[in-house]
């Protein structure tokens, strides 16, 4: 127990830290993320550029802050297209079975038989390069999963006695999804959601990575990460650093995700 307390505070403490760096990046930066400088081009970390340069003169360290910022912003609104639609298709077809639960489930299988990568890679040849592009993509490709999850869940609490007893007393199917249901079903949904965004964190990085994101000048870890295997074998730095700070942010939101989860049950 003891064990479990501790990754969850470890999860919160380096989920914070990352966010904030993040959040504050205009006060904490040492030089403007886009500002190319040439001649100082590929310099290892030093007092003035902490994570070392870039291609073009760059400095990584303020690169990685201001990146964190929007790939947490691409990645978050991504999670928003996943878990609404998710979570009402699942809740649906869970609740009122039938026809409707056949016929929602078909789709979403027939959505998951296509990798979720694949999927995105598709809908965003549809509409075109850029970080809103990216994040609906990857947002509707990772729906047929949630709505799994959210189905399989409701379909688990409808069957506990408190909600044959609202039923029993005659309330109605929305108050008893409402009052009943969706409260009973949160703590894992919420974990899972926790995975979700990590998914989606490293999906919309996937796809900046492959050219997807538009301004290849913004800084966006998956762009740095770009750049940086053009140079890896002589600069390692340029591509280590926003590698890091992706795996971390990764990692503590799994942490936290388990921790939830681990509480809930």
């Amino acid at each position: 127990m003891m064990r479990r307390s501790v990754r969850l505070y470890a999860a919160l403490g380096l989920g914070g830290l990352i966010v904030a760096l993040s959040l504050f990046a205009p006060l904490l930066a040492t030089h403007d993320p886009r500002a190319a400088a040439p001649p100082a081009q590929l310099q290892p970390p030093s007092r003035e550029h902490l994570f070392g340069t870039d291609l073009l003169g760059r400095d990584v360290y303020s690169r990685v802050l201001y990146g964190g910022r929007r790939t947490f912003g691409v990645a978050l609104l991504t999670a928003l297209i996943t878990l609404g639609p998710g979570l009402l298709i699942g809740a649906v077809a869970g609740f009122r079975g039938g026809w409707i639960d056949m016929a929602l489930m078909t789709l979403l299988d027939a959505l998951l038989a296509v990798p979720a990568l694949v999927l995105a890679l598709a809908l965003l040849t549809l509409a075109g390069s850029g970080s809103a592009q990216i994040a609906v993509a990857v947002g509707v490709a990772g729906i047929p999963a949630y709505g799994r999850v959210a189905r399989a869940a409701v379909l688990e609490a409808r069957s506990r006695p408190f909600v044959e007893a609202a039923r029993a007393i005659g309330a109605g199917p929305a108050g008893i999804l409402a009052r009943h249901i969706l409260p009973t079903i949160a703590p894992p949904l919420l974990a899972f959601a926790g995975v979700m965004l990590s998914w989606a964190i490293l999906n919309s990085a996937a796809l900046v990575f492959l050219g997807f994101g538009g301004d290849i000048s913004a800084p966006d870890w998956g762009v740095m990460l770009a750049d940086g295997r053009q140079a890896f074998r002589t600069a390692p730095w340029v591509a280590l650093a926003p590698g890091v700070a992706l795996s971390a942010t990764v990692l503590a939101i799994n942490w936290l995700a388990d921790g939830l989860d681990r509480r809930a049950r």
